[in-house]
């Protein structure tokens, strides 16, 4: 599966690794699943989102999916950590990062530590 959750996060974080065509059914198998755990706990998620070397592209409908988290409570977000060398999404991630909910910041793939830190908190 091209979307693939990050084992041994700390707590109420969430990480994820796409590879390859990332679709709409990887998200509704392994993402929402896993955002639906974290919300219910009631404090505010963070997330690590990984879009390495390996990551081709997202489906119509995947980008339809990461529109959707849209709708989840604004206080439900804490800090997203955008981990990606593609150049042209980070730059559109950061363009838009006012739309998101939450605090987001773009990592290169090299830092992905300085990223999950930084996102769980740990660092300013």
């Amino acid at each position: 599966m091209p979307l693939h959750e990050l084992p041994g996060m700390p707590e109420h974080m969430v990480g994820f690794r796409a590879t390859g065509l990332v679709s709409a059914e990887d998200y509704r198998a392994v993402f929402d699943p896993a955002l639906e755990r974290a919300i219910a706990t009631g404090t505010p998620v963070n997330v690590v989102y990984v879009l390495g070397h390996d990551f081709d592209r997202y489906s119509a409908g995947a980008l339809w999916e990461d529109l959707r988290l849209e709708a989840q409570p604004h206080d439900s977000w804490g800090r997203l950590a955008l981990v990606t060398d593609h150049g042209v999404l980070a730059e559109v991630v950061h363009l838009l990062s006012f739309l998101l909910p939450g605090h987001v910041r773009i990592f290169p793939t090299s830092e992905e530590r300085e990223a999950v830190a930084w996102a769980s908190g740990a660092t300013a």
